[in-house]
């Protein structure tokens, strides 16, 4: 049984339509009656039953009539008619009744079979229809709601025959256009890519693979970069008729790749500017060493005693350079990831700008500067940490006398703006130079990472090109602003340091007495010191100079060493060592766990633990100091932070 499928049989013989009845119901299908056309069109309207029977002669409307009423209305005209006529019905009868939108046409005397298999045959050519236009609706609907665009084709002339709503986001032009311009969508194509695309097009005609990306330029001339790819739709027999295609838009990706490639050239040049930078100081160093080793006076009568205090100078100097290299490299790393900690408080600039320019004074006395400093008399007060902003300005500075040619003009001027957009007043910090200055081009990227320009013609093109950007950065964490400006190459440079001013702090208490120097904060005349490092080299040295500063060292490299060495020494007559010296990057246990170890010593509660590690964040601090130590050293340490770091 069927009971789903209603058929509504019409017919205005009472004899004829209950036959047709009896045979429809003993097929399995659940069937309605009306005598008339009016009726016919009242119960289609209230049932919309799968199929209507309908006899052609009728006693008020055709049956031809009712036919196209029933299909012209959109929410009838899915029901199927089979029409149906008295015996002799000729031949443009049954033309008239198709053509009025009948779906079959049957003329008496039918036979029973024959109906319910003509019934038959329109129910499952029906569900094909719906299951086409569900296919279909499914298709659109997905074809309308993703962002790629969806486009068919007719393989045999290249028509085109469906494209979906994305065209008009991706090209950025009408949909409608490409009906009166099919062609509208490749004119839109970059003149540079069209050629090829072209050829690739007409080859996919004839069945070749077609996977492309190329660009499209948009009505408002922006640029999109597509990825097309286009398969060949064969029908049921395999026989291909159409080409369907995918376009993408993969402009993020394009822009993503060139970062990465631009971030790649950036590595591969900052690496090389890098291994020069780190050449530059270790080539005096190493000339410096071999001088040291002479022990006797040379050719011209130079001492050896003058030899050996110049070898230490250039030492000092190039092992300063290197150290500062590391620490910008140190500065922009924290500060990419937000570690870096500001030691804010109230700041007058006089003190910035006079630890500026003493750094910046053997670059500027070198290169023999003209330095102009235009300041106001009166103090300015900003709200930051003096030796970072003492850092920017004298940044600055040295950039400006390194890439300004000998005998150049330098100016540090400030000045207040009382009137700023924002309301605030401000301070703004000058450094002008007359040197190779910035080509238009490199400017807007000035203060990217390993970004350089020019250099000045007496000078190698040295620099990592992060001073800038650290500089940048640093400005920024105090609430200002760095920029620069330039006339063009050879017109010299102006950067300028925007910082809001605050008011002057109150005075301090000057009765209140000053802290009396301890006995404890005096240096002994001798400490007795264990230092350990897997670095032979550099332990020997280190324990050299500490004997040179008078104190007892003895040597460990490794954990188990020093462990052994401070419990003999805690047995020992003398009692345990004063301070322990340790690596933390050992070679049988991290110099954290020795700490811990030693701690755990009641013989050595006494003892001061000093980590000498190249480790400096803040984070390697806060893990040592939690392990016990007492004292964190950055190497490579000056002879005053060492001796700084042994007082208790």
């Amino acid at each position: 049984m069927n009971p789903q499928i209603l058929i509504l049989n019409v017919d205005d013989n009472d004899g004829a339509r209950y036959v047709k009845t009896r045979i429809l119901a003993g097929a399995g299908f659940q069937v309605e009656e009306a005598a008339n056309g009016t009726d016919a069109l009242a119960q289609v309207a209230r049932l919309l039953p799968a199929l209507v029977l309908l006899d052609v002669k009728l006693p008020d409307i055709n049956g031809i009539e009712v036919c196209r009423r029933i299909k012209a209305d959109p929410a009838s005209a899915h029901v199927l008619v089979l029409q149906t006529s008295a015996a002799l019905t000729g031949r443009d009868d049954k033309i008239r009744g198709l053509e009025g939108g009948a779906d079959n046409y049957l003329a008496a005397p039918i036979e029973a079979d024959e109906l319910v298999a003509n019934v038959r045959a329109l129910l499952r050519l029906q569900q094909t229809r719906f299951a086409l236009a569900n296919s279909e609706e499914r298709f659109r609907q997905l074809a309308e709601n993703i962002d790629d665009v969806f486009w068919m084709f007719n393989l045999d002339n290249g028509a085109l025959l469906y494209v979906s709503d994305a065209y008009t986001r991706l090209w950025g032009r009408p949909k409608s256009t490409l009906a009166q311009q099919p062609d509208d969508w490749f004119a839109s194509i970059h003149p540079h890519d069209r050629p090829a695309l072209a050829q690739r097009w007409h080859a996919l005609m004839a069945l070749a693979p077609y996977d492309e990306e190329y660009r499209v330029v948009g009505a408002d001339n922006a640029i999109r970069w597509v990825r097309d790819r286009a398969f060949v739709v064969r029908d049921c027999s395999e026989r291909p008729y159409r080409i369907a295609r995918i376009t993408s838009d993969i402009s993020g990706r394009k822009e993503l790749e060139s970062r990465l490639r631009a971030a790649d050239d950036n590595k591969n040049n900052f690496l090389a500017t890098l291994a020069h930078e780190l050449r530059n100081p270790l080539s005096p160093i190493r000339t410096a060493v071999e001088l040291l080793a002479r022990q006797s006076d040379d050719e011209h009568g130079v001492s050896a005693a003058e030899i050996h205090a110049r070898a230490r100078g250039v030492i000092s100097r190039q092992v300063d350079h290197l150290t500062h290299l590391v620490d910008d490299l140190l500065d922009v790393a924290r500060i990419s990831e937000g570690k870096l900690t500001l030691r804010e408080q109230a700041v007058e600039l006089q003190g910035v700008f006079k630890a500026a320019l003493e750094t910046a004074a053997p670059m500027l006395e070198a290169r023999h500067h003209q330095l102009e400093t235009r300041l106001p008399p009166a103090p300015l007060w900003v709200w930051g940490d003096p030796v970072r902003l003492a850092q920017s300005v004298g940044n600055l500075l040295h950039n400006a006398a390194k890439f300004t040619s000998v005998h150049g003009q330098i100016t540090l001027a400030a000045s207040i703006d009382d009137a700023p957009a924002d309301g605030q007043p401000v301070v703004r910090i000058e450094v002008r130079d007359n040197g190779i200055g910035i080509a238009s081009a490199t400017l807007p990227h000035i203060f990217d990472m390993f970004t350089q320009g020019a250099f000045a013609p007496d000078r190698a093109h040295d620099g990592l090109g992060i001073g800038l950007s650290l500089v940048a950065n640093l400005v920024k964490l105090h609430g200002g602003q760095l920029d620069a400006s330039s006339a063009g190459v050879g017109l010299g440079s102006v950067f300028t340091i925007t910082l809001p001013l605050i008011a002057a702090p109150l005075a301090p208490d000057t009765t209140a007495p000053l802290p009396m120097m301890t006995a404890s904060a005096a240096l002994p005349t001798a400490l007795r010191i264990i230092l350990v490092d897997d670095n032979v080299d550099s332990a020997e040295m280190m324990c050299d100079l500490l004997g040179a500063l008078g104190h007892h060292a003895q040597l460990a490299h490794d954990g188990a060493s020093a462990l052994a060495l401070a419990q003999a020494q805690a047995l020992a007559p003398c009692g345990a060592p004063d301070v322990m010296i340790l690596d933390i990057g050992l070679p049988d246990m991290d110099g954290s766990e020795l700490a811990r170890r030693l701690r755990a010593l009641p013989a050595l509660a006494r003892t001061r633990l000093v980590a000498h590690t190249g480790y400096g964040a803040p984070h390697d601090r806060a893990k040592t100091r939690a392990a016990g130590f007492d004292e964190h050293l950055v190497k490579p340490a000056s002879i005053a932070q060492l001796q700084a770091a042994l007082l208790p």
